[in-house]
């Protein structure tokens, strides 16, 4: 095999495999399942007991982990002008490190170089391993699920920020307007206009821990209100994801795409 054949199966190993693959398809279960061990790992370590007594085999799976994660990652940097998006060999490899897939990897791999790069100390080594639960995103490769949702996010973006910006607006302004209707009352609990905004935060997501409540007549009454009205519109981000999943799934149901260069037809 020359220098372009073995670039070309390089890049159709590390992609998403076909059916009839099956090199391709044992990598992909390779790495599905190694990103598995890894978050599995993550939990178990801050279990103390478990990370004392089997901490060479945590620092054994983050070793092996790295190593496979950081060839692949070079391999697909190499291999990716395959592809016709990145066909150029110093802009193509550029635009490829820039883009969703090739930022995901990069999550994966920076937090266990850190520490070898850096002098950091304890709690800073504690919040990098944590880190390494991004490599659980590594999944949208393999995951038609992660694709939905993130074109879901992209495509009901507008959507969206509105509807935030009316929970932040109704979120700011029953927060002002307890202040001043239960800060004489409860100086100690709604002590300035950020404080009662925890009160705010929990009653607008109806949690109501009741560590923060209104005792006036009024404060009660706008209480009632804000929780009522926070029902409303806390649903409305759920109602656009909802709608946007829906719609997702159904192009994705009528879609047609071609055996070879896997471009939709319709």
């Amino acid at each position: 095999m020359n220098y372009n054949s073995i670039k070309k199966r390089s890049y159709e190993i590390l992609e998403k495999g076909e059916a009839d693959d099956k090199w391709s398809r044992r990598v992909d279960l390779f790495i599905v399942y190694l990103i598995f061990f890894n978050i599995l790992a993550v939990v178990l370590e801050s279990v103390n007991w478990l990370k004392k007594d089997y901490q060479d085999i945590f620092d054994f799976i983050e070793l092996f982990s790295i190593c496979v994660f950081t060839i692949e990652y070079i391999f697909r940097i190499w291999s990716i002008t395959e592809k016709e998006e990145y066909s150029g060999p110093i802009r193509g490899r550029l635009k490829y490190l820039f883009s969703f897939f090739s930022i995901i990897d990069l999550l994966a791999l920076v937090p266990a170089y850190i520490p070898l790069l850096v002098a950091v100390d304890a709690r800073v080594i504690r919040g990098v391993r944590l880190i390494r639960l991004f490599r659980i995103l590594k999944l949208s490769r393999y995951n038609n699920a992660f694709s939905h949702i993130r074109h879901v996010f992209l495509s009901k973006k507008e959507e969206l920020v509105i509807s935030l910006f009316a929970v932040l607006t109704l979120l700011v302004v029953s927060s002002s307007l307890m202040y001043f209707v239960e800060n004489e009352a409860q100086p100690d609990a709604f002590s300035s206009i950020p404080a009662t905004m925890w009160w705010g935060v929990a009653t607008l997501t109806t949690v109501g821990y009741g560590d923060v409540y209104p005792i006036t007549g009024l404060g009660k009454f706008m209480a009632g209100i804000m929780a009522i009205l926070g029902v409303g519109l806390f649903a409305l981000p759920a109602g656009i994801l909802a709608n946007g999943f829906g719609s997702s799934l159904e192009k994705d149901k009528d879609k047609t795409t071609c055996k070879h260069c896997g471009k939709s037809i319709n």
